[in-house]
């Protein structure tokens, strides 16, 4: 007997672990259909059943996030043919063995009926009845109404979400791998909710169908036992009506647990905690809500007529349980070593003065109010941290040199909500946020407001409105980008650092890049430094690529550029020219995409012959030209940069070498977001397109 056991458990497993598991389940679920079963057999299935239904609904119970119980429509659509298939099975031997006694349906069957009637066949059929009601008007409607507005609200929201994983990775708060991740766990969460969205529908479809099987069972099984069978009417009715009920009881008592469990996960917030964790988290986190209770209660409880005793002994047990929590302290963090800081006053007693007490300016500073402390604070969990080590690293890795740390303090001479950036001890940006609130952008077509606080984006100055956490999913639906305050301040900062990176570079991040491209070509930083160009030069050229948003990490191509230009000039802005024609394939990449077509601007011949004429005071003198004449040739450039971003391409001016320095710094402040390229910068594979030539 125990071998065959052992084999027949080697032979289930062979199945499941072979993926056959599931085919073999719904063929099973068709042959009930269509095979008659033994009593026996239905006993088994209908415990099974009902043990599954368990399964599910503490599945639900227990999981943290609804998405993590992502096969759950799938459950609940094998569960539910499952069911249906035993009422068929069941209805079958019902109406062909019903005459013969209660038991004819199986032990489980006869059991529920007996107990539902009690003797009472009226009182049985009534709390059947009200049992249905309950599964079909209550439960399974309002489940079904939940999963088809979540279903249409998440996918609504889908692109807004979209749009705050891209601003996430771009200010550098997550990794590209985390972004992947994310935009993966979002079109899982979307699917998840369509498909409960029609999972619904099947357990609606099977409430009806439960119904229907009702009425069958009882007049059919009635009319077989008078008109076949020759049983009374009274016998009929009593047989019958008990092996109905006792079948509807055994597949509606599923049915209900899974209706409930399709409501509790629906209804779920999706956050990483357990149900029973939440309830008791939140109802009675409070410890205000015990105590008043406990009086209501006990107010009722001395009413005369009322049932004082329920009522005084409920306020009894809440009154117990609150005296209880308020009893428990609160827990404080345990003081070790780490944590407690020696006195400032003893320290400064017996210390004497040293070259540490010289202020130095921070390369990096972040200055807060004082109601942004808790941003900054790691006691308090600040998230700002580590959203600013996240830019400090994707800028680190995008512009070829370490971004040194960032120093935050706050300041009460700020704003309360407010912060300032500040760069080698200079301020160069300012910001007002709201801890509270989050930040709804407007990406710039949407006419439909939202309600809140109007104010623009402190880094590319959009339009946008603080708004509160419960209103997020309605931005996004919307179409408003919505962040939340560390993404703000970290998004502000990744483009001022971007933007001010040659502020940030100097000697000694020059003497870092060479030594590490020293331990790689040894030959070429022997020729290069101090034999061909001083320190000093490297860095101004490496500071003036970082202008003009240029990444160093190519530092080998750099480095053999100006080891063969160097001997014959030391002027940085020669130098900076020959080094971008050697980058030239990526800065052209860079600016227009990998697209094959590169649109430009260009100035006409007669423009350019003028400026050419005003360059020939020497290297770096500007041309001196007529203040009307910069003042049309900037506003042209800056319409045509407009048409080009609003079409969605990139506005890049193409002129003659000589002239590509000063044109950048002209209009690097006036037009920030037109690319100055030279002719000799584009490689030969880049087709050109013309969009427009600016004239005099």
């Amino acid at each position: 007997m125990s071998e065959q056991l052992t084999n027949t458990a080697s032979i289930l497993k062979t199945i499941v672990t072979n993926g056959a598991g599931v085919p073999v389940v719904l063929l099973a679920m068709l042959a009930m259909v269509v095979l008659p079963l033994p009593p026996m057999l239905l006993d088994t299935l209908f415990t099974f059943n009902i043990c599954l239904s368990l399964v599910i609904i503490l599945a639900v119970l227990y999981v943290l996030r609804p998405i993590d119980l992502a096969v759950f429509p799938t459950v609940l659509l094998v569960a539910t043919l499952l069911r249906l298939a035993l009422n068929v099975a069941s209805t079958r031997v019902v109406l062909l063995e019903g005459h013969t006694g209660t038991d004819a349906a199986g032990k489980v069957i006869e059991a529920f009926g007996e107990f539902v009637v009690g003797g009472n066949l009226a009182v049985g059929i009534v709390i059947f009845a009200i049992l249905v009601i309950i599964n079909f008007v209550v439960v399974t409607k309002g489940a079904g109404r939940v999963s088809e507005v979540s279903a249409r609200f998440t996918l609504d929201a889908l692109p807004g979400k979209q749009m705050a994983i891209d601003a996430d990775l771009n200010a550098g708060m997550i990794t590209q791998e985390e972004a992947i991740e994310r935009r993966s766990e979002i079109r899982s969460e979307a699917d998840f909710y369509g498909a409960m969205d029609g999972a619904s529908k099947f357990v609606r479809g099977d409430a009806v169908a439960g119904l229907l099987i009702l009425f069958i069972n009882l007049i059919g099984g009635m009319i077989i036992g008078i008109g076949q069978h020759d049983m009374a009417a009274a016998e009929a009715a009593k047989t019958y009506a008990l092996l109905t009920i006792g079948d509807g009881l055994v597949a509606q008592i599923p049915s209900l647990l899974l209706a409930t469990a399709v409501a509790l996960i629906v209804t779920r917030m999706s956050r990483a905690e357990d149900m029973s964790s939440q309830m008791i988290s939140q109802l009675l986190g409070d410890r205000r809500v015990l105590r008043v209770v406990a009086g209501l209660l006990g107010l009722l409880g001395i009413v005369p007529g009322m049932p004082n005793f329920a009522f005084l002994t409920m306020a009894a047990i809440c009154g117990g349980f609150a005296w209880y929590r308020d009893r428990q302290p609160e827990q404080a963090p345990e003081l070790t070593a780490e944590n407690v800081e020696p006195d400032p006053v003893d320290v400064e007693a017996v210390r004497e003065l040293s070259w540490d007490d010289v202020g130095e300016t921070d390369a990096i500073a972040l200055d807060v109010g004082y109601r942004l402390i808790p941003l900054v604070d790691k006691k308090q969990d600040g998230e700002l941290m580590r959203r600013i080590k996240g830019v400090r690293k994707r800028l680190s890795e995008e512009l070829g040199f370490l971004i040194p740390p960032v120093r935050i303090r706050d300041d009460l001479n700020l704003p309360a909500n407010g912060y300032r950036v500040s760069l080698t001890g200079s301020p160069v940006a300012t910001g007002e946020i709201f801890i509270d609130k989050e930040l709804a952008i407007n990406p710039g077509h949407i006419e439909d407001t939202i309600d809140g606080i109007a104010t623009h984006d402190p880094a590319f100055g959009l339009e946008a409105a603080w708004i509160e956490p419960v209103q997020r999913e309605d931005a996004q639906a919307r179409g408003y980008t919505v962040v939340d305050v560390p993404t703000v301040i970290a998004t502000h900062i990744s483009k001022l650092l971007q933007e001010n990176a040659h502020e940030l570079f100097g000697h000694q991040e020059a003497q870092e890049l060479v030594d590490r491209l020293e331990k790689q070509s040894p030959k070429l930083v022997e020729e290069l430094v101090p034999k061909t160009l001083p320190l000093s030069c490297i860095v101004r050229v490496l500071q003036e690529l970082l202008r003009d948003q240029i990444p160093i990490s190519n530092m080998r191509t750099i480095a053999q550029t100006l080891a063969e230009h160097g001997h014959n000039t030391q002027e940085p802005d020669a130098l900076v020219g020959f080094v971008r024609v050697a980058l030239g394939r990526s800065i052209v990449q860079r600016v227009s995409g990998d697209t094959d077509e590169m649109p430009v601007i260009t100035l006409e011949p007669k423009l350019e012959n003028i400026l050419q004429d005003a360059l020939s005071g020497g290297p770096g003198s500007g041309p001196v030209i007529e203040p009307t004449l910069a003042e049309r040739v900037q506003e042209q450039l800056s319409t045509t940069t407009q048409q080009l971003e609003l079409a969605g391409e990139p506005a890049i001016l193409l002129v003659a070498p000589g002239l590509r320095a000063w044109l950048a710094r002209f209009l690097r402040f006036s037009v920030p977001s037109l690319k100055v390229l030279g002719y000799n910068e584009v490689p030969d594979n880049k087709r050109i397109r013309l969009v427009t030539a600016v004239g005099a």
